[in-house]
């Protein structure tokens, strides 16, 4: 007879599905200070993750294991690929968005609106027209730890859309700091992190529903609530479940805001990442290792559904 694991926690039939008893968390590197923003690069078989206060973003992969991928990073904290298969980095030090050309060059994408320089970009997607989106809250700027302390330029913590060809815009302005965002397989929602309760107890631990229509977003309400801790970073996969951080591990919530089951790890989760050669190993950074672990669904981002 086989039995769950320790680190599943079942609530759902469908969770039931999405893992196998059989599973393992493995730490596949550890002894980092605050690891954030992994993304899979299936066409390099390899993992990268950002080690936010030693300014450093890693490269994993099974065949060669953990090297330094860029060093001096600038409080690199959350990475994407557009769909040209380029890196997409958010800086706390620049307060800025880059993208890595294939080169190796940078490019700076975003790093002030309405002339004043932009809290600290923190993490970031880009959806099938190329538009980049962004969440700015005040993280890198509230110390030297992970990025410069700082006041405040913007009157406000927003998420942005910057367009290929167009102008930076605001598309959400009333969260008290935004984190981690994605979207559902169609594109036509965006689910956004509200992790303010990290400074302020009296703030929701939610997870926000946006309608999308083109540039612009419609605010459904709250998704989700956090049990443990509060959200960060966030994926979707092509089922249009939101497997999300938080304090216990990753919570896997159903389209309709039902939480089915939680990985169980022992270190606070920041972010997480669909990938390996199948597309089936979820990879979860906590605070100071990577995880990974076998699901058996696939992520909605084209990239981390198989090897290319």
């Amino acid at each position: 007879m086989i039995t769950t694991p320790q680190h599943l926690h079942i609530l759902d039939d469908r969770f039931a599905a999405l893992v196998h008893p059989m599973s393992t968390l493995d730490v596949i590197a550890d002894g980092f200070t605050w690891t954030e923003g992994p993304v899979w690069f299936g066409d390099h078989d390899c993992l990268l993750f950002s080690d936010i206060p030693s300014q450093r973003i890693l490269r994993w992969s099974e065949a060669e294991g953990l090297s330094v991928f860029r060093a001096g990073s600038g409080f690199n904290n959350g990475n994407t690929r557009d769909r040209q298969g380029r890196l997409v980095g958010c800086r706390h030090g620049a307060r800025d968005v880059v993208r890595t050309e294939f080169d190796g060059s940078l490019t700076v994408l975003a790093n002030a609106f309405d002339g004043k320089r932009l809290n600290s970009p923190n993490d970031v997607v880009v959806n099938s027209d190329g538009a980049v989106w962004f969440t700015d809250p005040t993280y890198g700027i509230l110390s030297n730890f992970e990025g410069y302390r700082s006041d405040p330029e913007q009157p406000s913590r927003n998420v942005y859309r910057l367009p290929p060809a167009g102008e930076l815009t605001a598309v959400v302005t009333d969260f008290v700091q935004p984190n981690g965002l994605c979207f559902s397989p169609d594109e036509k929602t965006l689910y956004i992190a509200e992790s303010g309760s990290s400074h302020d107890a009296s703030v929701p631990a939610v997870i926000r529903k946006f309608a999308v229509d083109g540039g612009s977003l419609r605010d459904l309400g709250v998704f989700a609530t956090i049990d443990k801790g509060l959200p960060d970073g966030l994926r979707c996969d092509v089922l249009g479940n939101v497997w999300t951080s938080a304090a216990d591990g990753v919570h896997c919530f159903a389209p309709d805001g039902k939480l089915l089951g939680k990985i169980l790890v022992p270190q606070v989760v920041s972010n997480l990442c669909f990938g390996g050669r199948d597309g089936q190993r979820l990879f979860i950074t906590a605070t100071r290792a990577v995880y990974r672990v076998f699901v058996d669904v696939h992520g909605a981002e084209p990239w981390t559904q198989g090897a290319g």
